[in-house]
C-alpha cells in the first residue's frame, strides 16, 4: 500500500469528513488516494487561503480538526494567512503540504522553500515527514496537538518522493485527549477568596465554549449573582435579558463596562484568551484575579493572581458549583447596565433606514436560535460584537486573533458543512468580500445554501475612521467596486439589492427559505 493510501486511512481513523484545498504536482498521489475514500470528500477550492479559512471555521464548529491541503511554494504560502488565523483564534486545523523530494532540498530548486521554518511561528507544530514508516505516528500526533488546549494549527509536510513509497503500516488507535484537573485544595481556596470578596466581577472568554462548559459557568453565575462581561468570541454565553449580563467588552480602552471592572475587588476570569485584549487594557486598577483556564496564566502587574485553577474548565467549574458559593449581588454605580444597552443600541426594536444596526436587529427577529452568523473584519465587526445578540453560544463566528479580512465567505462554507441543518449568514464589507469571492463557485458546486450580506460603501471604513481619529484626514481608503448583484448572478446564485428595510427583511426571509446561496448587497452612505 502506498504511503498516501495509509495517510488517508489515518485521516479516516481521525474522523475526517472533508479535506479543503488545491492540488499540485507534489500532492497528486494524496489526492488520488482521497478519491478512493468512502468517508472523506476532497473539496477543491479556488484559493488556498479560502481552504484554510474553511478548515478553521469547520474545526471551530464541529469540535474536530479541520483539514486542508496545499502544494509547495506559492500553494503553501497562500495557505499561511488562514493557518495563522486558526492558531491565533484557537481553532484546531491540520494542514498537509506537498514538498519537493529530498534529492533537491539541499540546493536552490524550483518552488522549494523551507516550509517548516516559515510555518513554525504560525503553528503549534510544524514538521516534515522524513521517513514514510513514521507517517502514522506523525499524523496521529498532529491531530492530538491541534485539538489539545489551546487548540490551533499544525502543518505536516510530505515530500514528493515519500508519497508513493510502498509501506505496511496501520493507523494508530485513537486515544482521547487528556483533560487535566486542578487540585481540590486549590479549588477550595479559590472559593474562599470569592466568598471573602464584596464586589467580584466575572470575565468570560471563548475557552468556556471550547471546553463545552457553558452550562456549568451559567450555574456558577446564577449562584454568585455578580456582574458578567465576555469577549467577542464568547457571545451567547448569557441570555440578553439575564440580570448579570453586562455584555461584550474588548473594543477600546474606553469600553463602558470598564467602569464596572474598576469598581470590583476581585476578577474571576474564566477561559479568557489574552489574544483578544491584554489585561493592561481592561485591568488598569490591577484588581486581584482568580484565573480559571486550561493553561497557566501569563501573569504580569495587570493580571495579579490571587488563585490559579488550571485544568479542564468544565471539570473545574463542576467542582466549584458543588461547593458553597455565597451570593455576591452588586451593581456598578450609574445604572451601568442600562448605559451599555443604550450605547450598544440594544433597546431599540427597529429602524427605518438601511444600516448595519437595523440589519442586525432584523436578523435577530427573523432567524431561529441555531442560526450561525459569521463576521468578516471591518467596522461592521464592532457593530456585530456589540449590537447583535445571539440566542446560543458559538453561533457568532468572529475572527479576533489574527483578525484577517476575507474569512467570511469561505468560513460560511466551513460552517455549513460542519452544521448542515443550521441557517448560516455571513456579513462582510466590500473590502473583505472581494478577497475570497471566488469561493462562491465552491459553494455552488457543493450545493450549499447560505446568505451573504455585502456592505458596500466603496472604502475601508474602519481604516478611514482610525485615520480621521489619529491624523485628522484619511488617505488611500477609497476604491471602486463591481456590481455585486450581477457578479452574484454570474456565479449562478440570486443577487439582491434592497432600497429599504422592508425590502431587506422580505429578501432575508426568502433567502433563508431557499435551498441556494443568496447575496444581498447593502449600499451604505458615507
Amino acid at each position: 500500500m502506498k504511503a498516501t493510501d495509509v495517510l488517508v486511512q489515518c485521516l479516516e481513523n481521525e474522523g475526517v469528513e472533508y479535506v479543503f484545498g488545491m492540488m499540485g504536482k507534489e500532492t497528486l498521489d494524496l489526492v488520488d488516494s482521497l478519491s478512493r475514500s468512502k468517508q472523506i470528500q476532497f473539496v477543491n477550492t479556488r484559493h488556498e487561503q479560502g481552504a484554510a479559512f474553511m478548515a478553521e471555521v469547520y474545526g471551530r464548529l464541529s469540535r474536530k480538526a479541520g483539514v486542508c491541503l496545499a502544494t509547495l511554494g506559492p500553494g503553501a504560502t497562500n495557505l499561511l494567512t488562514g493557518i495563522a488565523s486558526a492558531t491565533l483564534d484557537f481553532s484546531p486545523v491540520v494542514a498537509f503540504i506537498g514538498q519537493a523530494g529530498f534529492e533537491r532540498q539541499h540546493r536552490e530548486s524550483h518552488q522549494y522553500l523551507d516550509l517548516v521554518k516559515i510555518f513554525a511561528p504560525a503553528t503549534k507544530w510544524s514538521i516534515q515527514i522524513k521517513d514514510s514508516l513514521t507517517l502514522t505516528e506523525v499524523v496521529h500526533n498532529a491531530f492530538r496537538k491541534a485539538k489539545m488546549e489551546k487548540p490551533g494549527a499544525v502543518i505536516v509536510e510530505l515530500p514528493e518522493n515519500l508519497a508513493a513509497q510502498e509501506i505496511n503500516e496501520d493507523a494508530i488507535t485513537i486515544k482521547p485527549v487528556p483533560t487535566p484537573m486542578s487540585a481540590k485544595d486549590e479549588i477550595i481556596a479559590a472559593i474562599a477568596h470569592i466568598n471573602n470578596s464584596q464586589k467580584p466581577f466575572i470575565i468570560i472568554g471563548n475557552g468556556v465554549i471550547r471546553a463545552e462548559a457553558v452550562t456549568e459557568v451559567q450555574a456558577f453565575i446564577d449562584y454568585l449573582q455578580a456582574p458578567v462581561t465576555y469577549s467577542m468570541k464568547a457571545k451567547g454565553i448569557l441570555p440578553k435579558d439575564h440580570p448579570s449580563n453586562y455584555f461584550t467588552f474588548g473594543f477600546s480602552q474606553q469600553d463602558e463596562v470598564l467602569q464596572g471592572i474598576e469598581k470590583a475587588d476581585l476578577l474571576i476570569v474564566i477561559g479568557y484568551d489574552f489574544v483578544e485584549r491584554l489585561p493592561k487594557e481592561w485591568n488598569k486598577k490591577k484588581v486581584p484575579v482568580i484565573h480559571i483556564n486550561a493553561i497557566s496564566a501569563e501573569a504580569d502587574e495587570y493580571y495579579p493572581l490571587q488563585s490559579e485553577l488550571v485544568g479542564d474548565v468544565k471539570r473545574v467549574m463542576q467542582a466549584m458549583i458543588e461547593l458553597e458559593i455565597m451570593p455576591k449581588p452588586w451593581e456598578p454605580s450609574g445604572n451601568l447596565r442600562e448605559q451599555i444597552k443604550q450605547v450598544y443600541q440594544l433597546n431599540e426594536r427597529s429602524y427605518s433606514s438601511l444600516s448595519i444596526t437595523s440589519i442586525l436587529k432584523a436578523i435577530e427577529r427573523h432567524t431561529n436560535e441555531n442560526t450561525i452568523v459569521l463576521s468578516d473584519v471591518g467596522s461592521h465587526k464592532i457593530s456585530i460584537a456589540r449590537t447583535y445578540q445571539p440566542k446560543k453560544p458559538n453561533k457568532v463566528i468572529i475572527s479576533n486573533g489574527l483578525a484577517s479580512m476575507g474569512i467570511a465567505i469561505p468560513g460560511a462554507i466551513g460552517a455549513k458543512l460542519a452544521c448542515p441543518a443550521d441557517p448560516v449568514i455571513c456579513i462582510t464589507g466590500d473590502g473583505g468580500a472581494l478577497i475570497n469571492l471566488a469561493e462562491i463557485e465552491t459553494a455552488v458546486r457543493l450545493g450549499l445554501s447560505f446568505v451573504m450580506i455585502v456592505l458596500n460603501d466603496s472604502k475601508l471604513k474602519l481604516e478611514e475612521q482610525m485615520m480621521l481619529q489619529k491624523l485628522g484626514n484619511d488617505y488611500g481608503t477609497a476604491f471602486g467596486n463591481p456590481d455585486f448583484v450581477k457578479l452574484a448572478e454570474s456565479f449562478g446564485i440570486r443577487g439582491e439589492r434592497p432600497t429599504s428595510m422592508i425590502e431587506f427583511e422580505d429578501m432575508l426571509d426568502k433567502a433563508l427559505a431557499q435551498n441556494e446561496c443568496t447575496l444581498i448587497e447593502i449600499k451604505l452612505e458615507g
